[in-house]
């Protein structure tokens, strides 16, 4: 992963399309380079999740030109490569597994990561995921404790609970929730490991749980 990196850090330095053109044959053998990764990590992926099986590269991977029609930010590229690992590819609208390489920049995040759960859902899903939690809160605190290593990401949370649902219960805060995912942030050390594939699936595997509870919930709502 060290050229994928280094291209994504010179890349954040001259992200403007004459650069980017004088080094398109480069940003080729990296897409290559971290596509054939993906391509692996699907597969080991799909060992201890069989709802992901018969997806391809392109399902789960991003273009790296960014839209700027309706951005401030008119920079032409993305300075970060992802892929997101769910049933039926990544436009299902179904929470799966995201891993995230960033640029030295952190322009889009601050650091690389490792996520799983689901984001900008509609607002039926979001009910269905928040009524699961209400009646079945011990199951969901329980697959977040078997996530060790990832946090539950609050930072869309509403700043109340919800009107439909009773207020002072230990469900509480996670019903506050507007999406639904744990995360793990990791450094260079991590990503350029040479087991990164076995310590991907090792750290995935704890979040499947997680997963399986949220997809249980959107898929009521389909």
């Amino acid at each position: 992963m060290k050229e994928v990196i280094d291209f994504l850090n010179r890349l954040s330095e001259n992200n403007n399309k004459t650069w980017f053109d004088a080094h398109k044959d480069e940003y080729k053998r990296v897409k290559a380079c971290f596509e054939d990764f993906v391509a692996e990590l699907i597969k080991a992926i799909e060992s201890f999740d069989k709802s992901i099986y018969g997806l391809s590269v392109s399902d789960c991977t991003y273009r790296i030109y960014r839209d700027i029609r309706f951005s401030k930010d008119k920079t032409p590229y993305k300075t970060h490569m992802g892929a997101y690992i769910c049933p039926k590819g990544k436009k299902s609208g179904l929470a799966g597994y995201y891993f995230h390489i960033e640029s030295e920049s952190r322009t889009y995040l601050p650091s690389h990561l490792l996520a799983t759960g689901a984001v900008c859902l509609p607002k039926e899903s979001i009910r269905s995921i928040r009524e699961d939690i209400y009646s079945l809160y011990d199951e969901f605190e329980q697959c977040i404790h078997e996530a060790e290593g990832f946090s539950l990401d609050t930072e869309s949370s509403m700043k109340v609970v919800p009107k439909d649902f009773p207020k002072g219960t230990k469900a509480d805060n996670a019903l506050k929730l507007r999406d639904f995912i744990l995360s793990k942030h990791v450094d260079d050390s991590y990503i350029l490991s040479s087991d990164l594939l076995d310590r991907l699936v090792h750290d995935f595997k704890k979040t499947k749980n997680f997963n399986d509870f949220i997809n249980r919930a959107i898929k009521a709502e389909m």
